[in-house]
């Protein structure tokens, strides 16, 4: 496809928490926890407040189509401030510093007071109905010529545990906001700065890792089309099918606004209750319904089953849409007859409609009649959307598995943010950013491991990227060869991991008490993997080593390879000095690992030199 013809234009958000101890606004550890150990639980009822001006913002105002009790799970670990029943503390300085290193990272210009706001938020996620964010730094560069535009510091979210039950052990954790201007035009590109992006949060040392640490949200737009924002993008290599997926999407949706003004097609509100029409029906969904109502789309027909994206239609937009009114979506005549609906009680709907065979019918079925009519409302509202000059609509998006999206609510504007009045600013002098150092960037980090301790250039790179960097540089300090480590780290451990060995139990104490045990002597390199499998299993690191402790002692060794040579005398007489790799493999082997390589090595040139000789002899 090309990009610069449909004018993609991109930006994105990228959300990393921070490796601080303690949270943005109170004391607590940044621990995650098991929701089934929480401690403790209330409920809190989350309502839309007017802005300074007066305004109510449109995403908040989405939000309150239905009211909604939030649960909320609580532990020892979390307190009063989460629970939004005491003010917050001080802004963290451990936190806002890592902020102050990222954006000199970035060349970019600090703000000299950073003011705490309040952005409302009342989806469950916030206790208090808003997040607290801060503004820290402005006017940033990127490799691709493109701009950071802003750095915030705010604070994580709660972590949802099923529906509208949350918890509170992320609440609070702090969390940068890296905002780039709209200067990507292709989805390789959006990748690639997200990649590069990463890369520089890593460097610091600073930040979380793992799932769910880092997010980022894609803002896309193609001429002709509208900011559409998918949030929750979690894994790198999805970003880019995001992007191509909401190009599809955009693009359809314009496809098909033509295709609808052809047909002189049109949307008004001429809902009529349909509910005496499935007294009888097979429909589970309808069965349980209370009041079913129907709705006449005038020229819509084979256009709300028409896919915009994979696994996602026309119909699909509308059914998100009704679903913020508390039902699980809707039916279109395109899909049935399907579901329990027969073909007989669509035709009854469509006459009942007055439908032609142009027109499109789409049902809602609700447990009362406020809910189906607020459902309409909004499949109204969407479809009026469909055939306006704007048929794509501003909107926050959620991404779904594999790449495509579904509706969330309308983009927010200014109005969610107001001053936050229990935090004070915070100044950054001269002093303080003129004393911010910048850390080694990763990718330099491995352009220098590859070329001081010869290590290939790809392990280079992934020791670099690597959670387990800290340790490696921690055994270089300790005088722990490179390659030994490094070879342990990015090799050992991922074939034990695909054996099924649970590696992530095994501590950075015992990985270096098994470095230095091979370079003293006390154990063998081969022996690593057994040792670690020991550790993996619960049993000490003494316990284990003094289990794998050689048994073969240096008569017994020789007396082993004598053997193996001499049971091989025509492979070595072939070979030579060749045959010492294949053999070494079968006195390993004999041994158990129990035996260092080197040794090994040593004493079996020396035999298979004699044996050559003896034979020439």
């Amino acid at each position: 496809m090309d990009y610069n013809a449909i004018g993609l234009t991109a930006g994105i958000e990228i959300h990393q928490q921070l490796n601080t101890r303690e949270k943005l606004f109170c004391h607590c550890l940044t621990l995650l926890r098991n929701s089934a150990e929480h401690s403790g639980e209330f409920f809190r009822y989350l309502r839309v407040t007017e802005s300074e001006m007066g305004e109510i913002d449109r995403a908040a105002q989405e939000e309150m189509k239905r009211e909604r009790k939030f649960r909320y799970y609580t532990y020892d670990t979390t307190c009063l401030v989460e629970n939004d029943e005491e003010p917050p503390a001080p802004m963290n300085d451990e936190a806002l510093s890592v902020c102050l290193t990222i954006a000199r990272m970035f060349g970019m210009t600090p703000v000299r007071q950073v003011h705490t706001m309040r952005k409302l938020v009342i989806d469950g996620s916030n206790t208090s109905g808003f997040q607290r964010t801060a503004l820290v730094a402005l006017n940033g560069a990127l490799p691709n010529g493109g701009e950071i535009e802003t750095i915030c510091l705010e604070e994580e979210a709660a972590q949802r545990v099923k529906d509208d039950i949350f918890s509170l052990d992320r609440l609070g954790i702090p969390l940068i906001e890296i905002t780039t201007s709209p200067c990507m035009h292709t989805p390789e590109e959006v990748q690639q700065v997200a990649e590069y992006i990463g890369m520089v949060l890593r460097s610091t040392g600073k930040v979380k890792r793992g799932i769910g640490t880092i997010r980022q949200d894609v803002n896309i737009s193609i001429r002709g089309g509208s900011r559409v924002e998918i949030k929750g993008v979690q894994e790198l290599d999805l970003i880019a099918e995001v992007v191509r997926r909401e190009v599809q999407r955009q693009e359809t949706l314009l496809a098909i606004r033509e295709k609808l003004l052809l047909r002189k097609a049109s949307v008004h509100d001429n809902a009529q209750d349909v509910t005496d029409i499935f007294t009888s029906t097979k429909s589970t969904v309808l069965k349980k319904a209370k009041r079913i109502y129907a709705l006449r789309l005038d020229g819509f027909t084979g256009l709300a089953g028409y896919e915009i994206q994979p696994g996602r239609r026309l119909g699909s937009e509308f059914s998100d849409y009704a679903k913020k009114c508390g039902v699980g979506g809707i039916f279109h005549t395109d899909e049935l007859p399907a579901y329990g609906i027969t073909a007989e009680e669509v035709l009854k709907v469509r006459t009942h409609m007055s439908a032609c065979d142009q027109d499109c019918i789409v049902m809602v079925a609700a447990a009362s009649d406020t809910l189906a009519r607020c459902a309409l409302h909004q499949v109204i509202g969407r479809a009026q959307l469909a055939v306006s000059e704007r048929p794509v609509p501003e909107e926050t998006r959620k991404m779904l598995e594999g790449g495509s999206s579904a509706y969330m609510r309308p983009l927010p504007g200014a109005a969610r943010m107001y001053p936050e009045t229990d935090v004070l600013p915070v100044i950054i002098d001269d002093e303080r950013w003129n004393a911010t150092t910048v850390p080694e960037l990763l990718s330099v980090k491995a352009q220098r491991f590859a070329q001081e301790y010869a290590i290939d250039r790809n392990y280079a790179t992934r020791l670099a990227l690597s959670e387990k960097l800290p340790l490696f540089e921690r055994a270089l300090a300790e005088g722990i060869k490179p390659k030994l480590a490094a070879f342990t780290i990015l090799s050992t451990c991922t074939e034990l991991r695909r054996d099924g060995v649970a590696v992530e139990k095994i501590s950075d104490e015992d990985y270096l008490a098994t470095w230095h045990a091979v370079e003293s002597g006390r154990t063998a390199k081969e022996a690593i993997p057994d040792l670690f499998k020991g550790i993996a299993s619960g049993d000490s690191f003494e316990n284990v080593i003094r289990k794998l402790a050689p048994t073969v002692s240096s008569h017994e060794l020789k007396s082993i390879i004598h053997k193996i040579v001499a049971d091989r005398s025509e492979f070595v007489e072939q070979k030579g000095r060749a045959a010492l790799g294949p053999l070494m493999g079968v006195v390993m082997t004999e041994v158990r690992g129990s035996v260092d390589g080197k040794i090994v090595s040593e004493i079996l040139r020396k035999e298979i030199d004699a044996a050559f000789a003896g034979k020439r002899s």
